[in-house]
């Protein structure tokens, strides 16, 4: 499928690592503490690609343009960053995949929209992140996904081409911010796809369901 790709860059949430637990436990503590019933993490996955906001959707009701948005997402934050570690894991096949990307002589690295406050304790408390290349956050450039300057970033800092590298991720704006970067893009399928969403739509120019299949679209299966 892809030919001649030096570098897999990949979002994180929802493609590299499963955080909906954590996100959903931080948005939930909002309501407890307000004497609000639990709600099931059920609830809070489909939206958890949509951090703060997502999260907020699910548990109030409310979404940016409500006036108590900001204080709300503060609170969300506050809470998300002393939880972030605790239920969060890596999905099947992913430290297989890149353990073969290594093998293979290709690089990798992360884009993603977290900011550097969550992105940075995330990746150097696991040892997966250890032989990144790159990670680029959603504040590391003027502009976040679906903008590609953190994908051109990425590629800069790998010292590649744009072409020469695709793109993974679980949300439309992965795929528009790739494309738009002339990177071969890839949906991931098993991540937060919210409600109904159709990845055909997307423009992606491949899908996987699971992450060992990358393999195959680089031929290296």
């Amino acid at each position: 499928m892809f030919h001649g790709i030096r570098a897999v860059l990949f979002d994180l949430d929802g493609t590299l690592i499963d955080s909906a637990p954590d996100l959903g436990a931080a948005a939930d503590k909002m309501r407890t503490d307000r004497g609000l019933p639990s709600l099931p993490l059920a609830h809070y996955r489909p939206l958890a690609g949509a951090g703060a906001r997502g999260m907020l959707t699910c548990a109030f009701g409310i979404g940016p343009e409500d006036p108590e948005f900001p204080a709300l997402r503060e609170e969300f934050f506050s809470n998300y960053q002393a939880c972030m570690t605790q239920r969060t894991r890596i999905f099947d096949g992913v430290e297989e995949l890149v353990s073969r990307l290594h093998q293979q002589g290709l690089a990798w690295g992360v884009v993603t929209n977290k900011s550097r406050r969550f992105t940075e304790p995330l990746t150097q408390g696991m040892p997966l992140f250890a032989s990144a290349g790159t990670v680029v956050s959603g504040d590391s450039t003027p502009h976040a996904k679906p903008h590609p300057a953190p994908l051109l970033a990425a590629a800069a800092q790998l010292g590649l081409p744009p072409e020469h590298c695709i793109y993974v991720g679980d949300d439309e704006r992965d795929i528009i911010a790739g494309r738009a970067a002339a990177m071969g893009t890839v949906a991931a399928t098993y991540g937060y796809l919210g409600q109904a969403a159709d990845t055909r739509q997307w423009g992606a120019h491949a899908a996987i369901h699971f992450p060992l299949a990358l393999l195959q679209l680089l031929h290296l299966s």
